[in-house]
């Protein structure tokens, strides 16, 4: 194929070279969009006489011929092409002959890659934020139904305050929230349109870049031809919030591991989200939260490799930015498929109320509330904090709990204790008794899922 820059060339591309300079095997999944805008983009040459009825209408039944033909697979890439723009403009001259040459009038392969580039992460983040309401419904649909199941809350991984299993998850939830906001707060700044800003410089010709920004579903246009063609800023924010997102995937992996852990049993992951050993016939292996875990680092690594190649570019285009497409599709594909396995795995999964109780009854964990126990009878807080921890090291000693401790053995450390301190110190009353808004405590869980509801519509 001939390159569309030939002219000012005597000798051919290297093969070799041209092969290194082309972007179309990763490029070609923007066609859609890149169709998209160069209808507009022909439908705003017309409006403004740039192109006449006739050429506008053989360019726009092109168009969408080579679209509709993409779509049905009933026309390949060509992959000796330098990009999906010189693939469709070669096509489209092939079909309508000299009328597809004027397509190109009034606009760059610069503007044109940095518009597309931009309708299609929106399309993508729009489908990563409709991913991530999907999962916020189902851990607090899991939640709702979990409202009365208590387990031992953590710190530094050992066993800290009771708590229920509806509020462990339901902070998840407020994480996944975050991260919707975060995604639209980065389509807010993105949702602008470069075309038009051509090379760098802009055009002699007399162009409507607001209304192809209008057509577009844009807000407005970037306001310098030079940072239209030069801004990637959008491709960092998103691989953040990508980032952002696969970090909280990879703590909620991390738990469900944890959990489904013979050490733990808080939780069955159904079998259609595990797998088994090839050697140990009794094993059923968390691959998929694994596996989520592990992609993090991937994801991590896009948003660096974007952020490097960035750091060092002079104004305005230049060819190393051809390498952000290949890290933001990889974040956002990696996104998408972690986000579409993650969500039945959490659906499906089954808690063991039972298992997460019993551990809750181990590990002094209601020590917090034998200390305001005393405080709320007159004992200055850390007085009572030394009280208590005494008395759970009585307890170690003798191998029992803090409601197997007779109230006579209390009674030596502090008069103040009486018969009410068992019901005091009952998992159901130190959950119960967490009243402050976001808390642990029945009536608080309540109100943290009708505020996820609220968000969520």
């Amino acid at each position: 194929m001939d390159k569309m820059w030939a002219g000012r060339f005597e000798k051919a591309l290297d093969k070799q070279a041209d092969d290194f300079n082309s972007s179309i095997h990763f490029d070609s999944k923007m066609y859609k969009q890149d169709i998209r805008g160069s209808l507009e983009h022909a439908l705003m040459l017309t409006t403004c006489g740039i192109l006449n009825q006739t050429e506008y209408e053989k360019i726009n039944e092109g168009l969408n011929s080579i679209l509709d033909d993409l779509d049905s697979g009933a026309l390949a890439f060509d992959m000796d092409a330098e990009d999906i723009h010189m693939f469709v403009e070669a096509e489209l001259t092939k079909r309508i002959g000299d009328y597809g040459k004027k397509l190109h009038t009034a606009r760059s392969r610069n503007d044109q890659v940095a518009l597309d580039l931009r309708l299609y992460m929106r399309d993508e983040a729009n489908k990563i934020i409709n991913l991530l309401c999907e999962l916020v419904c189902v851990v607090k649909d899991k939640a709702k139904e979990n409202q009365d199941a208590i387990m031992p809350g953590y710190t530094h991984l050992q066993r800290a305050q009771p708590i229920t299993f509806a509020h462990h998850l339901l902070a998840y939830c407020m994480m996944l929230l975050r991260d919707i906001t975060r995604v639209q707060d980065a389509l807010k700044r993105m949702n602008y349109s470069p075309l038009g800003s051509c090379a760098l410089a802009g055009t002699t010709y007399p162009t409507n870049r607001d209304m192809v920004a209008k057509n577009l579903g844009f807000d407005g246009v970037c306001m310098n031809s030079i940072d239209g063609v030069s801004d990637r800023d959008y491709c960092i924010e998103l691989e953040g919030a990508f980032s952002t997102i696969m970090m909280h995937l990879s703590r909620f992996s991390e738990e469900i591991i944890l959990w489904s852990s013979w050490e733990f049993k808080f939780v069955e992951l159904d079998d259609s989200y595990t797998t088994g050993s090839s050697i140990m016939p009794q094993k059923k292996n968390p691959d998929m939260a694994e596996l989520v875990r592990g992609k993090t680092g991937r994801v991590y690594g896009d948003l660096m490799a974007t952020l490097t190649m960035l750091k060092g570019i002079p104004l305005a285009y230049n060819k190393d930015m051809q390498e952000d497409k290949e890290a933001i599709f990889d974040a956002t594909e990696t996104v998408i498929k972690c986000l579409e396995v993650f969500i039945p795995m959490v659906k499906t999964m089954t808690p063991i109320k039972g298992n997460m109780y019993k551990a809750a009854g181990k590990g002094f964990i209601n020590a917090t509330d034998l200390a305001d126990y005393l405080t709320k009878k007159g004992m200055p807080f850390r007085s009572a904090y030394k009280i208590v921890g005494t008395i759970v090291a009585e307890c170690i000693r003798n191998d029992i709990t803090l409601d197997q401790m007779s109230l006579e053995a209390y009674k030596k450390h502090s008069d103040l204790f009486e018969n009410d301190l068992y019901e005091e110190i009952s998992l159901e009353s130190c959950v119960a008794k967490r009243i402050s808004k976001g808390s642990t405590g029945y009536d608080s869980v309540k109100e943290q899922i009708a505020y996820v509801e609220e968000q969520l519509k």
